[in-house]
């Protein structure tokens, strides 16, 4: 869409499918060019100065066209779409998209086995919380994880609310082989940010970079 108007993503904003399709058939071509599988299909905005109750009926009607004719065009190159719920109490208050309940309703409601949750665990803790019953119900809708500390948004190993460990865990033990995006604002330099991740490989008995020490 069309950022320097206020917009971030275009899937459930009523009259601008046009755009959506657009943006998405370009974002296909990106996709196609450094081999990536899976598109993110911002849902959008709730409109400046409407009220959140009164357009989302024709939010989730316009939301729920598009991702459709998304996952069946989508389908035609082998790529999955990906939606992802943003909080509202803090990140973006005019965020349509919230909570993983609201996206699983309509993942269900399009009916697409290639559309999935983009699971973000720092807005999710943000709106609802609940981290492992959450993962655990969602699991089978979950396409991608993301990770940040909350409430700075940092590094999993800063200081906050969440136990990454132990989700590490929990991730390992549903059987997760997906990529989990490190989507936080480093605190300083990146190389020195990602102690945590050298820490996660050694507890494995894996090398820096994730190889096993016994293959070595």
């Amino acid at each position: 869409g069309d950022q320097e108007a206020g917009e971030m993503g275009l899937a459930a904003v009523p009259g601008r499918q046009a755009a959506f399709r657009q943006g998405l058939a370009t974002a296909v071509q990106y996709a196609k060019a450094v081999g990536c599988p899976r598109i993110h299909l911002m849902a959008g905005r709730v409109p400046l100065g409407a009220d959140r109750a009164a357009v989302a009926g024709e939010m989730e009607t316009t939301f729920t066209e598009n991702l459709r004719y998304a996952a069946d065009l989508l389908a035609q190159e082998d790529m999955i779409g990906l939606v992802e719920p943003i909080n509202n109490r803090i990140t973006d208050p005019r965020y349509y998209l919230n909570t993983p309940h609201q996206a699983a309703a309509i993942l269900e409601k399009v009916g697409r086995p290639n559309l999935k949750l983009q699971l973000d665990l720092f807005h999710c803790q943000i709106m609802d919380g609940n981290l492992s019953c959450n993962l655990e119900t969602y699991f089978p809708l979950i396409g991608h994880i993301q990770i940040a500390q909350v409430p700075g948004r940092h590094e999993p190993d800063s200081p906050g609310e969440l136990n990454f460990p132990y989700i590490f865990k929990l991730l390992e033990s549903l059987g997760y082989n997906g990529y989990v995006g490190c989507e936080y604002a480093p605190k300083g330099e990146t190389l020195e940010g990602l102690g945590w991740l050298r820490s996660y490989w050694e507890s494995h008995g894996l090398q820096h970079g994730g190889t096993s020490k016994a293959t070595e």
